[in-house]
């Protein structure tokens, strides 16, 4: 079961590292960005809100996607898993989940615009959460 974890954990770092990206290629190339909920994705990935001490919030997941992805799938290919590791882990993602959570809660109550992208970013960052506590839960 823990095997099988540690793989899904790195296959959502993949799709977040995948949705990241597509957002930053719109972002960098000034196309677009369409909304499948008929929201306004660019009044979003434009607003003041889109960086953070001036590095774009895309680039920060982006960072962090890859972080999990690789550190998920290096674990698994050395068997270098500890519950310290684990724990470690767990936390870093539980930071990105409060992230997101604040991006989240940004567009509700702020930029009052809907970005899917973003939104399935957030869910993605929390799935990675749940699926390392279970994991911790498991030793």
């Amino acid at each position: 079961m823990q095997i099988i974890l540690i793989i899904l954990i790195s296959l959502c770092g993949l799709a977040g590292f995948l949705l990241a990206s597509y957002i930053h290629r719109k972002k960098k190339s000034k196309k677009k960005l369409i909304c499948p909920m008929r929201s306004n994705c660019d009044t979003v990935i434009h607003s003041d809100y889109s960086k953070i001490i001036g590095i774009p919030v895309e680039i920060l997941g982006m960072i962090y996607y890859v972080f999990t992805g690789l550190i998920y799938s290096l674990i698994f290919v050395l068997n270098l898993w500890s519950l310290p590791i684990a724990i470690v882990l767990f936390g870093i993602s539980l930071c990105s989940v409060f992230f997101s959570v604040y991006l989240v809660s940004l567009q509700a109550l702020v930029i009052r615009q809907w970005c899917i992208w973003c939104i399935c970013s957030a869910c993605v960052s929390l799935l990675i959460s749940v699926l390392s506590y279970i994991h911790i839960t498991l030793y």
